[in-house]
């Protein structure tokens, strides 16, 4: 289905994260979009609407702006960073994952991270989506079980 904005010429494109359903115009938000002469008023109203139901999760935006300063956005999964610390219950990575575990994630719970990230991860098999999940847990000090 086509969209209205369609046949609008881009400005740029901004990939922001920010915390589900508290977008506000304060930094990065505020500045990201106010050079490029957007209502960032207009935006956080959209994007808080947009993301109330993950309230407090990361929820990556990319945030298309045309010519004439309208805007339209796409929402993407959290990173998988941060559905690890949510499964396991982390503040935050290991300080020296290599020495340092912080705790160890089920084949189970990987498949459950690969089925939320799938669409936006880089992978064409699920095998290859395992793959990176877990070399982000390996990064962040935590093992995986097999």
């Amino acid at each position: 289905m086509a969209s209205p904005n369609d046949k609008k010429q881009i400005s740029t494109v901004l990939k922001l994260q920010i915390v589900g359903g508290k977008a506000n115009p304060a930094p990065p938000i505020g500045p990201a979009l106010g050079q490029h002469g957007v209502n960032i008023m207009e935006f956080c109203k959209a994007y808080n609407e947009a993301t109330k139901d993950k309230m407090g999760d990361i929820v990556p935006v990319e945030i298309t702006i045309y010519k004439d300063r309208t805007f339209s956005f796409a929402l993407k999964t959290p990173p998988v960073s941060e559905l690890i610390k949510k499964a396991l219950k982390l503040d935050g990575g290991s300080s020296n994952p290599n020495t340092k575990i912080l705790g160890t994630l089920t084949l189970q719970q990987v498949d459950e991270i690969v089925q939320i990230k799938m669409q936006d991860l880089n992978a064409s098999t699920i095998e290859a989506a395992r793959n990176i999940v877990e070399g982000s847990a390996r990064s962040m000090g935590v093992k995986v079980q097999r």
